[in-house]
């Protein structure tokens, strides 16, 4: 006696529930959106309180890196898009209730004004290239003499990009990983980690360096207590979360996210802040590398293993 088994439903493609939409390039833009919100955030704090002397590479060098880092974020966005020639279509609307909707309106604000911000500096960063259009020193002129006014309006626009990074994966509920209130702050503060890390790069102040490493420290033992915040979530929500959050602590990311993520871009790179700190002889390029490779890891983890879990209904 023979027996079959059929099955049968629908398998439309991008609309009916798949176990992975999403691609590196939504991992690499959410990575670029957070660090590009965390250099303006500090360059427009730091311009605020009239600090820019003695942060020169705060609000002027390394924020360079913020436009770049929003254009090629956008790229990489438009990349993974199935349907390109409809993205326009996004900005016909405005909803409250959209993360999405949010993320999209804030990035075409603030990108332009990351450029107008750097351009602001032209003088300073590129002083043997002057500009040789009138209309263009005139430009900058109104530029430099606006620049607080930028940074006023800054602050709370990189705030709200840095959670938006972390609010577009939770307000996916039918993913139990991302299901969790705490990945806006956890995504916030991991991006202004990775831009302390950036300017502890650039710049060539000891003070500045030092400032900037005990800004580091205390982001990195914020993140820590996000992440144990956010597992305590899992581990005290349902089964489903459960199942999930074994993805990270005893699955096939596990390595990943303790070993790459906690271990050598928090904790090491915390101790070798420390220790720099204390007089002790540390390469500033070692912790800066390790905490934006964490960064990176740890949105390829959220995104990849967060595609892996769904709710059943």
């Amino acid at each position: 006696m023979e027996e079959e088994l059929f099955t049968s439903g629908r398998n439309l493609p991008n609309i009916d529930p798949s176990l992975q939409i999403w691609h590196w390039p939504i991992s690499v833009y959410l990575f670029l959106g957070g660090l590009a919100a965390g250099l303006l955030f500090f360059a427009a704090v730091f311009t605020v309180i009239k600090k820019e002397e003695e942060t020169p590479a705060t609000v002027k060098y390394a924020v360079m890196i913020a436009p770049i880092a929003l254009v090629l974020g956008l790229l990489a966005l438009f990349y993974d898009l199935t349907h390109k020639i409809f993205f326009w279509q996004l900005y016909t609307t405005v909803r409250i209730e959209s993360p999405m909707s949010w993320g999209a309106w804030v990035l075409l604000i603030i990108t332009p004004l990351s450029m107008l911000w750097v351009f602001s500096y032209w003088k300073e960063v590129f002083p043997k290239m002057d500009l040789k259009f009138g209309f263009l020193k005139k430009f900058q002129a109104f530029v430099v003499k606006n620049r607080m006014n930028m940074a006023y309006v800054l602050i709370p626009l990189s705030i709200v990009l840095g959670i938006y990074t972390g609010i577009l994966l939770s307000a996916f509920n039918a993913r139990p990983l991302w299901n969790n209130a705490i990945l806006g702050p956890l995504f916030l503060v991991s991006g202004l980690s990775t831009a302390a890390a950036t300017i502890i790069l650039f710049s060539k102040s000891k003070s500045e360096r030092s400032l900037f490493s005990k800004i580091d420290i205390v982001l990195i033992v914020i993140e820590l207590a996000l992440i144990v915040h956010m597992i305590m979530g899992y581990w005290a929500g349902s089964e489903v979360q459960l199942e999930a959050m074994q993805l990270l602590t005893n699955g096939e990311f596990t390595v990943m996210f303790f070993v790459f993520v906690v271990i050598l871009g928090l904790l090491l790179p915390g101790l070798l802040e420390i220790l720099e700190l204390k007089g002790y002889k540390v390469p500033v390029v070692v912790p800066a590398i390790l905490i934006l490779i964490g960064g990176l890891v740890f949105r390829f983890v959220m995104v990849e293993a967060g595609q892996l879990t769904r709710y059943l209904y």
